[in-house]
């Protein structure tokens, strides 16, 4: 039995491979047989926890570097699960016939 360490390659030394730069995937449109509900936020009541995008499945939460400004419907499927983890009850879940404005924001701003 040989005591000969296996001659490895530093990290930058492996070539790519297999790897789909996230600005040229195909990110498509999932939201479309939502649940029948949608969230829609309270942007006076919102603290920026971000406890909505970390648990959100559907990557449906939309930020803006540190704040939280809405959602993209075009993904979100209606899971609830951003009002269960919302601290202040700033997201509620809605009817989807209800019109909502952009983002579903209510109130407050992005800055």
């Amino acid at each position: 039995m040989s005591n000969k360490k296996p001659n490895l390659k530093k990290f930058h030394e492996i070539p790519i491979g297999g790897v789909v730069p996230t600005a040229d995937a195909e990110h498509p449109k999932t939201g479309g047989w939502r649940t029948g509900l949608k969230p829609k936020v309270n942007l006076d009541q919102c603290i920026n926890c971000l406890l909505c995008w970390v648990d959100c499945p559907d990557t449906a939460i939309m930020v803006d570097g540190t704040d939280f400004f809405g959602f993209d419907y075009d993904y979100c499927k209606g899971c609830e699960l951003c009002e269960e983890v919302c601290p202040v009850n700033a997201i509620e879940m809605v009817e989807e016939e209800m019109e909502l404005p952009e983002y579903g924001r209510v109130g407050g701003t992005t800055s």
